[in-house]
């Protein structure tokens, strides 16, 4: 499966794993989770951007939370529709941009972001799109963090194999026909000049929750 096909799937993804399906399972551990480790490092004034945001339960839970500047990309237009009907007051108050993070990624400034963070969502970019890592590296001002499967948790349907030699990706599994990329986040961000932060509350349901730092002398619970 290359870039397109990938990028394809998701952009008409229903039934599991879309947007409805989200909308109808709401905030969960992993939103929590992610509001406590924001609060550690960041103000509610912080600029937030989620990558693959969906239909926005983690944006929601922030936005309930007292955080205002958030941001949102997801490559699903429908994304937005269910947004719209499920959470209103995040739709008329957040950013919101369709197209895939890659694009993104490329088109906005350094440190265009407080925080950076992905859920379930970096673990599909396809290993000829790895660049888009030092991009992700480059526009998060303070904090990235990521939520991703790291290989310790069983997927479904295909036996396992092996990435390109190049890829930072250890083995690709599939999720309902979608490859997933087991990767070493920690390596990943950490060679990319970010620094490893402790989180309170790390393995959630089906992933690993890491946060790292763009200042070394930003220290876990300094605030």
């Amino acid at each position: 499966m290359n870039v397109t096909d990938v990028h394809d799937r998701w952009e008409s993804r229903s039934g599991a794993y879309s947007p409805e399906y989200y909308a109808y399972y709401g905030p969960n551990a992993t939103s929590e989770a992610i509001r406590r480790t924001l609060a550690r490092f960041v103000d509610p004034d912080a600029t937030v951007l989620e990558l693959g945001c969906s239909s926005g339960r983690h944006l929601a839970h922030l936005h309930d939370h007292g955080y205002e500047n958030l941001f949102g990309i997801d490559i699903n237009e429908t994304a937005f529709d269910v947004m719209q009907r499920h959470s209103p007051d995040l739709f008329a108050a957040g950013t919101f941009y369709c197209c895939p993070i890659e694009r993104l990624a490329r088109s906005v400034s350094a440190d265009r972001f407080d925080v950076v963070y992905s859920v379930e969502t970096l673990q599909h970019v396809h290993p000829d799109n790895e660049w888009v890592f030092d991009e992700l590296a480059r526009v998060a001002g303070t904090t990235l963090l990521t939520a991703e499967n790291e290989g310790q948790y069983p997927t479904q349907d295909e036996s396992p194999s092996r990435p390109p030699a190049d890829s930072s990706a250890s083995e690709i599994r599939h999720v309902d026909g979608v490859p997933l990329y087991v990767r070493d986040w920690t390596q990943v961000f950490t060679d990319r000049g970010l620094h490893p932060a402790e989180c309170e509350q790390t393995e959630l349901e089906r992933h690993t929750l890491r946060a790292f730092r763009v200042d070394a002398a930003s220290t876990p619970g300094e605030r």
